[in-house]
Order: C-alpha cells, then structure tokens, then sequence
C-alpha cells in the first residue's frame, strides 16, 4: 500500500465530512430576515388564537380553590371576562369552591352529573415546594380534571397553574397573561363542540354536524337552575 496515497485518501474524507456538516449546519440555520415566523397567539400572551365563540346558550360551572386565593381570585376574574366575551350570560355561570386542588376532580364530577352545566372549569394554583407532594398533587388532580369529563361526556377544562416559584405564578394568573381567559374560552368553544357532536337526530353529513343549541341537546335532561 502507498502511504502517501493512503495519506491522501484520508485527508479527502475529512475534508467531505467537513463540507457535509457545513451544508447541513447552513441548511438548519435561519437568516434574521427569514420569512419562518411563529403564528401570533391569542387570549393570553401564550396561549391559542380562537375564533368567535357565542355562548348565549351555554351554562359554566367554575370550581375554585380556596389555596392560593389572590392568583385563584384573579384566575376566575379572566375566565369571566372571556366568558363575557362570548356572549355567557351572568346568570348561566356558576360558582362554587373546594378547600385545595386535590378536591376539584370529585366536585366537578358532581357538578358534571347535575345536568346543569354544559361545561366546568377547575381553577387552581400549585406551587412546587421542597417535597414531593407538589408531583402528586399536579398528577393527581390533572388526570382526575380528565377523566371526569371523558366519563361524563362534559367538558372540563384544567384550570390549574402548576408553577416552580411566585413569579411564574404572577406572570400567568395577572394582566396579558391571565390564564383564565384562554380556559374560560376554551370552556364555550368545548361546549358547543360537545353540543354539535350529541346534538341527536339523524345527521345529514359526516362529522360533528350542524351547529345547535347548547342548552337543548344534552343527554341528560337540564336541571330547573345552573349548579348544584
């Protein structure tokens, strides 16, 4: 074999493997002026764009923490903003409370088999602290939030900011980044969702079908008031 040809060899395969990783490098690499830009979100500064949602015909149901009261207080403050918004009437939002974060999941249960909501938001605050209770908690009470709406067929919205400190707290329960105005909207889109998909009657077309009331098609017959 001829070490200088071997020699030469070699210095060819680095020298590709450098213009390889060059290209790709360039190729993944944008540009200041790169057209590539994230879509605009709405409700809070972090949160999905929605479209115009008329909730006149839709009943809330809010459960509330009494932990963490101010962030809580300013959480159910956005939901109901939004669900003015939407055009939810005073008198069709109803608001209870629990001790803590761990007794949402049983209440909106109760509150999802009333009959008197067509949607429920679990507000709450969870702040991570020095054990392991934060973890169990937040898991918990999350998988708890789901699994009552996917057994009573009512949507709840898991309302509920889990945060490392105060200031994450702050940062998503006031002003333009109020949590509670993206979960109050998600609530009246759900709703209706919920209201088109079981709206009962024979559909004419494939999917969710026509738009309804929400009030008028529930598979469980509305009660004489909103809550419990």
């Amino acid at each position: 074999t001829n070490p200088e040809k071997f020699k030469s060899l070699k210095m060819l395969r680095f020298t590709l493997i450098a213009l390889f990783l060059a290209t790709a490098s360039n190729a993944f690499t944008f540009a200041p002026s790169s057209p590539l830009r994230l879509a605009p979100l709405r409700a809070a500064e972090n949160q999905v764009a929605f479209s115009e949602l008329d909730g006149t015909n839709v009943r809330i149901g809010i459960i509330k923490t009494r932990w963490n009261p101010e962030p809580v207080d300013s959480l159910l403050t956005g939901c109901k903003e939004a669900l003015k918004a939407c055009k939810v009437k005073d008198e069709s939002v109803f608001v209870t409370e629990v001790p803590g974060a761990y007794e949402l999941p049983y209440a909106a249960k109760l509150l999802a088999l009333s009959g008197t909501v067509d949607a429920v938001i679990c507000l709450g605050v969870l702040v991570k602290g020095d054990t392991s209770h934060f973890e169990y908690i937040s898991s918990a009470v999350s998988t708890g939030i789901m699994n009552v709406g996917l057994q009573t067929n009512v949507p709840c919205v898991f309302g509920v900011l889990t945060c490392e400190n105060d200031k994450q707290v702050t940062a998503r329960s006031e002003g333009k980044g109020n949590h509670g105005q993206g979960w109050g909207m998600t609530a009246v889109e759900m709703a209706l969702l919920r209201s088109e998909a079981l709206g009962g009657g024979k559909k004419a077309s494939m999917g969710f079908g026509a738009p309804v009331s929400v009030g008028a098609s529930t598979s469980v017959a509305p009660g004489p008031k909103v809550g419990f």
